[in-house]
């Protein structure tokens, strides 16, 4: 398991490889990468400036991380997220997750982005060409989260 919330890039690649690396058990990795959007709720996006608390964020992410390897037979999982300032097309998050099966790495995969978009403390600005904004959170991102603490 690793966490990291960086301002810099990362290669997916060199991720990937880091995270599977003689781990022959390994039968499925699933994999989210989330990028800027040039566009949000109807308005152009210039860039995204993500702000944090360090430690703070981390730990959260730890803990979205440790529910997701009680949920289900994991043996790997590696997440990544920036902050600072983001221009559209950038890498912003990235997931991915190993085990034996192809359902226990899609679903925690799953599972770990609906609970970071809801529960991993990053505030987010955007720069449009009405002004820069703060964005709220997503009703769709509560109810993907809530989905999980259902158990569907």
């Amino acid at each position: 398991m690793s966490v990291s919330v960086q301002e810099q890039d990362f290669d997916i690649g060199a991720e990937i490889s880091a995270l599977t690396r003689g781990r022959h058990q390994v039968g499925a990795l699933a994999t989210f990468t989330g990028l800027v959007r040039d566009m949000n709720d109807g308005s152009g996006v210039h860039a995204m400036t993500l702000e944090h608390y360090p430690g703070m964020t981390e730990t959260a992410l730890e803990e979205i991380v440790a529910q997701a390897r009680g949920r289900w037979d994991l043996d790997g999982v590696r997440v990544i997220h920036r902050f600072g300032r983001l221009e559209p097309g950038e890498q912003i998050v990235f997931v991915a997750v190993t085990s034996a099966h192809r359902g226990e790495a899609f679903a925690a995969c799953e599972f770990i982005m609906d609970f970071l978009k809801t529960r991993a403390p990053f505030w987010k600005r955007e720069e449009t060409p009405e002004g820069a904004r703060w964005v709220d959170a997503r009703e769709a991102d509560d109810s993907a989260a809530e989905r999980w603490e259902q158990g569907k």
